[in-house]
């Protein structure tokens, strides 16, 4: 007997196999869309499944886009929650596992600025993007000294001055969280509320930005020629070779 709440597609999260989905009939669509987003049908369990080195993100981003399309032509889908949940964050011996957790996007946390009256309010959000365990500003720095510690992993020069630059960036970041703190306390304490006939924030234009000159590609450039493990160095041309080997015309340089 089918239930009549029972829904088309159901997503949900296997204990060793990972992001699982199952469907309630043998539809060919059903199996196309899913074959499309690299779900892969598991005779044995009569799932679909993920491969398992699958990134996070990217397992997320294929469920939501799965269920997206079978939405839009009218299907039911069920997902559990537990698919948005992070891995933990990996750490050296000894130091105790980071447990990730789920934080609002700034995509979310933007569009409920549209809705607040009070400076209270706006300060709050604030604080969501600045809590140490799950604001932006921290995971964003960890993200950059994380990167920087892979470039560091390369053993080259280049390597090693694209880690340090990446640093640099790292304390850029935490200077802007300090600002940013300050911008939240002020507000917290700021007595102003928008009176009732105040424009709505989407018709209040934005003051436009400064351009900033762009960081110099100087070393993306030379790293991406640097040899590496994977990709051994180039033979060197013999001055004969060299002699014949017509000029490359030189690149015209770009300008913002």
């Amino acid at each position: 007997m089918k239930l009549q709440l029972e829904p088309d597609v159901a997503f949900g999260v296997h204990p060793d196999l990972g992001v699982a989905a199952a469907v309630a009939d043998d539809h060919p669509f059903l199996d196309e869309v899913l074959r499309k987003h690299h779900f892969r049908y598991n005779n044995t369990l009569d799932l679909y499944f993920l491969p398992g080195d699958t990134p996070h993100n990217t397992a997320v981003r294929a469920v939501a886009r799965a269920s997206r399309e079978f939405q839009d032509v009218g299907l039911s889908v069920a997902a559990d929650p537990r698919i948005m949940l992070p891995p933990p964050i990996p750490t050296p011996d000894g130091v105790p596992v980071r447990q990730a957790l789920p934080g609002q996007s700034l995509t979310a946390l933007t569009g409920e600025l549209h809705e607040l009256r009070r400076s209270a309010d706006v300060a709050d959000v604030l604080e969501q993007i600045l809590d140490e365990h799950q604001g932006v500003v921290g995971d964003l720095e960890e993200f950059i000294d994380t990167a920087a510690a892979w470039c560091d992993r390369l053993d080259t020069a280049n390597g090693r001055e694209l880690g340090q630059h990446l640093r640099t960036i790292a304390h850029h970041v935490a200077f802007l969280g300090d600002q940013l703190v300050t911008a939240q306390l002020d507000l917290a304490v700021m007595p102003d509320i928008t009176p009732g006939n105040a424009p709505s924030l989407s018709e209040v234009p934005l003051l436009p930005r400064h351009d900033v000159p762009s960081v110099t590609h100087t070393a993306r450039a030379r790293a991406a020629l640097a040899s590496s493990p994977h990709r051994p160095a180039a033979e060197p041309t013999s001055p004969d070779e060299a002699a014949r080997s017509p000029a490359s015309p030189s690149s015209p340089r770009r300008t913002r």
